[in-house]
C-alpha cells in the first residue's frame, strides 16, 4: 500500500480502522489502537491511541507490549490483539481464544490450508499481561519475531476455519484491496 497509513485506507466506504473497531468492539471493551507518530490523525475516531513503549520501531512485538501494558494498567489479566489490515477476522475471535486456551497461556490464531499445513497469524492473539516484563526484557535483548518469541513462551494455537472465507485475509497491496472489495460483499 506504499507509504499510506493502513489504518486510514478505505474499504467499502469505511477506513480499515473503522472496520476493525466495529468487529473488535463487538467482542471486547475497551479497545485501543497501537500507533506511533502524530496521534491527531486518529482524532475523528473514538479510540485511545497507545504508542510503542520502547523507541526504535521494534516491530509488532513492541505493539503487543504496548497492548499488554495498557491492559495491565486497566487491571486486565489479558489482552486481545488484531491487525488493522485484516478486516474479516473472526467475529468470535476473542471468545474462542479465551475459551480454548489454557488459562494464563498465550494463544494465537491459526488456520490450516487444504493440504493441512498450519499457518499462524501471530498478531491475532490473547496475551496474559503478566508476560509483559519478559517481553520487554526480550525486546531490549534484540528479539523481534513474534512467532519466535511466542514459541519460546509455549504459546498455544487455536485453529479457525477458512471457509467460506479466510478470516485472516490481509490487505497489503492495491490488488488485495480490490479483492477485499469483492469479499466484503459476501460477508453476512
Amino acid at each position: 500500500m506504499g507509504a499510506r497509513d493502513k489504518a486510514l485506507c478505505s474499504l467499502s466506504g469505511k477506513t480499515f480502522l473503522e472496520h476493525g473497531l466495529l468487529r473488535l468492539g463487538a467482542q471486547c471493551n475497551p479497545v485501543a489502537l497501537n500507533a506511533n507518530g502524530d496521534v491527531s490523525r486518529f482524532s475523528q475516531f473514538d479510540v485511545q491511541v497507545v504508542p510503542d513503549p520502547l523507541s526504535g520501531h521494534l516491530g509488532p512485538l513492541s505493539g503487543i507490549l504496548a497492548a499488554m501494558e495498557w491492559a495491565a494498567d486497566l487491571g486486565h489479566e489479558a489482552v486481545i490483539t488484531v491487525a488493522v489490515d485484516t478486516p474479516f477476522f473472526p467475529r468470535d475471535l476473542a471468545n474462542r481464544l479465551n475459551a480454548e486456551r489454557t488459562e494464563g497461556k498465550i494463544a494465537l490464531a491459526g488456520t490450516r490450508d487444504t493440504a493441512g499445513k498450519l499457518w499462524l497469524h501471530p498478531t491475532f492473539g490473547i496475551w496474559p499481561t503478566n508476560a509483559r516484563d519478559q517481553l520487554r526484557t526480550d525486546l531490549l535483548a534484540g528479539t523481534r519475531k513474534v512467532t519466535q518469541w511466542t514459541q519460546a513462551q509455549g504459546a498455544e494455537v487455536i485453529v479457525f476455519d477458512v471457509k467460506p472465507l479466510d478470516p485472516f485475509f490481509n490487505i497489503n497491496t492495491p490488488e488485495d484491496l480490490e479483492q477485499a472489495e469483492v469479499l466484503i460483499t459476501q460477508q453476512t
